[in-house]
């Protein structure tokens, strides 16, 4: 699966990662729609720190699409709160 973190380009992870993702994705989910910022910026440092601890870089020259678009490191509440599906930001 390549997943694109915005602004920063893709990394390739493998499917055995997703229950632990959606993990971290269902803590993030519920600090936004609570409104809590400080626990919002706490849970999206950590969901995008793991997919890159998890994630091989694509090639710049990869021209296939990103399986997966997740919002950037300084995205706001409010930015994210509208990506948000009722999965969150990953399905699953």
């Amino acid at each position: 699966m390549i997943v694109r973190i915005l602004g920063e380009g893709q990394l390739e992870l493998a499917e055995e990662h997703l229950s632990e993702l959606n993990k971290l994705d269902a803590e993030l989910a519920e600090a936004v729609n609570s409104g809590d910022e400080p626990g919002f910026e706490r849970e999206l440092t950590r969901l995008l720190d793991r997919i890159r601890e998890l994630g091989s870089p694509v090639p710049d020259d990869h021209l296939g699409s990103s399986d997966l678009i997740l919002p950037g490191p300084d995205s706001s509440l409010a930015e994210v709160s509208a990506l948000l599906s009722e999965d969150g930001l990953i399905p699953g």
